[in-house]
């Protein structure tokens, strides 16, 4: 008892292990028991309150041009076509980049390029917000697309890196959530800023409306991201993957004294397992043979079938979601147009959307700014979706991912069917917010098979190749869409019910947990 008074409080802590406990980290750690030695602490909290707004950037690079395109019709003189192609080019940019981002975030790291890719987005933000004409802002849309689909990927395996086990599978699913919480943020913004409708004159060839406004304060989110990642440390399991071991132990010890209020050096792992490092040649040689080297894995046994599947399960998912949601403040526009042009008076879905057509060019363009109603339309559906992403997150591990995407597929289809025969406008709001929680999460259930199935030196390159396929898809639907409501009421909702049920099928092909390659 002496000798216990005398010493100091690291002492104490070290001391007060177990003789199990020592002995379990007598032997050098992997990666699993250093995570899991740190706790879920404060270090965890901060690092998801942080980078909610961070995953807003995905759904504001996609979707700020849905509210823009009813206020800014007129100035930019858009037709159907235009807006399909406005929301198209953005994915056209994540694509174009999909392979790049991969590489960049599997051989450099995630922080460094966290950094850039949130700074160099804002940027592009910023610069979106002084277009004039309906080319440059597509050029912009483009670049920031371009540069946000590697941030985004490289986010969530972020988080999932630096978390234990029993909460990685929540990551993506928190991720989502997240931008869930950004789809009520935007109409929110929305509902104060469009409406202003102003006209400020800079100079002769610079003009500022309402909706310029709007795309100025939706690059924050990512200027404030890019300071963030620098006081954010580097993910250890990259930095052993790499061969830094040390690098990994101070940061393990970072996270370790944040969480427990304990001094570092009672962190008890003391030594580090020294694990395969990456393929990565020092040697002279071409940036497409170094991607090739990267990928090539995914290309042969264990991992081409599962990547097959779940690059087919993301594309035909987000077809459906990332089509219908980017278009639903427009449908909700010709919703509220035709209250407007009827004495308040409502109807069936397809005879209110008849005034989405396009009008007679000799028409005088009109703007309907009356339009509250669009703004909490919007912001009901996504409060229904983060409501829908908590359930899903306290239940994703009772189901399982496979019987989870069994169950959003089948629903979803029905939903995207109830929206056409919808007798009224309020009925129809519910089936299009069930649809489009249901598809927004199977979205991202997707992405928990990704981190499930595939190794850390792939990770982030097969998260970023799944998404590419699932926003080539995007893009492919935003721009038939517009085609399709122009031929009619059925033939958009039945296509997105269609797009679902295959989901449906192809999620039986799936393997069981039990048959993890990692």
């Amino acid at each position: 008892m002496k000798y216990l008074k005398k010493l100091s409080c690291s002492e104490c802590s070290a001391y007060s292990l177990t003789k199990d406990s020592r002995k379990e980290y007598d032997e050098p750690a992997d990666f699993e028991t250093a995570i899991k030695a740190c706790g879920f602490g404060k270090f965890n909290l901060i690092l998801l309150i942080l980078s909610i707004p961070l995953c807003w950037m995905s759904v504001i690079e996609t979707t700020t041009m849905s509210y823009v395109f009813p206020a800014a019709q007129c100035d930019l003189d858009l037709s159907l076509g235009d807006k399909g192609m406005l929301n198209a080019i953005t994915y056209g940019g994540t694509i174009a980049s999909a392979f790049m981002w991969g590489f960049i975030f599997d051989t450099m790291g995630r922080k460094r390029p966290l950094i850039a890719g949130f700074l160099l987005d804002g940027i592009f933000a910023v610069l979106s917000g002084f277009s004039q004409n309906v080319t440059f802002l597509m050029v912009m849309k483009f670049f920031g697309g371009f540069i946000m689909n590697g941030p985004y990927a490289a986010l969530t395996t972020y988080l999932c890196e630096l978390h234990e086990g029993k909460y990685r599978s929540r990551m993506p699913i928190f991720a989502g959530l997240s931008m869930s919480i950004g789809t009520i943020y935007l109409p929110f913004l929305a509902s104060f800023i469009l409406p202003m409708n102003f006209k400020l004159i800079l100079a002769d060839y610079l003009v500022l409306h309402s909706w310029s406004l709007f795309l100025l304060l939706n690059a924050l989110p990512a200027l404030m991201g890019g300071m963030i990642f620098f006081f954010l440390p580097e993910t250890p399991k990259f930095l052993m993957t790499m061969g830094r071991n040390e690098q990994a132990l101070k940061v393990f010890q970072m996270i370790y004294s944040l969480n427990t209020g304990k001094p570092k050096e009672t962190y008890p792992i003391k030594i580090l397992i020294n694990e395969p490092k990456a393929n990565h040649r020092n040697e002279p040689e071409s940036f497409l043979l170094k991607g090739w080297r990267q990928i090539s894995p995914l290309f042969a046994q264990p991992f081409l079938g599962v990547f097959i599947l779940v690059c087919s399960l993301q594309l035909f998912m987000t077809m459906g979601q990332n089509t219908l949601r980017l278009w639903l403040p427009q449908l909700f526009q010709a919703i509220n147009d035709y209250k407007f042009f009827n004495n308040g008076t409502s109807s069936t879905l397809c005879n209110m959307l008849s005034v989405i057509q396009p009008t007679n060019e000799t028409e005088e363009c009109f703007v309907n700014f009356d339009n509250s109603e669009v703004y909490v339309n919007s912001m009901i559906v996504s409060a229904v979706s983060v409501v829908a992403y908590v359930i899903v997150t306290a239940v994703v591990n009772v189901l399982g991912r496979n019987t989870l995407l069994k169950i959003l597929g089948l629903v979803a289809s029905g939903c995207a069917v109830g929206i056409y025969f919808s007798p009224h406008s309020d009925i129809a709001l519910i089936f299009i917010a069930g649809f489009n929680s249901l598809s927004n999460i199977g979205s991202k259930v997707i992405l928990v098979v990704v981190v499930d199935f595939f190794p850390t030196t792939l990770r982030t390159m097969t998260v970023s190749l799944v998404m590419m396929c699932g926003r080539g898809a995007a893009m492919i639907g935003n721009i038939i869409f517009p085609k399709l409501l122009e031929m009619g009421c059925g033939p958009p909702f039945f296509s997105m019910a269609s797009l679902f049920f295959v989901c449906f099928c192809l999620s039986f092909l799936l393997p069981k947990p039990k048959e993890n390659f990692v």
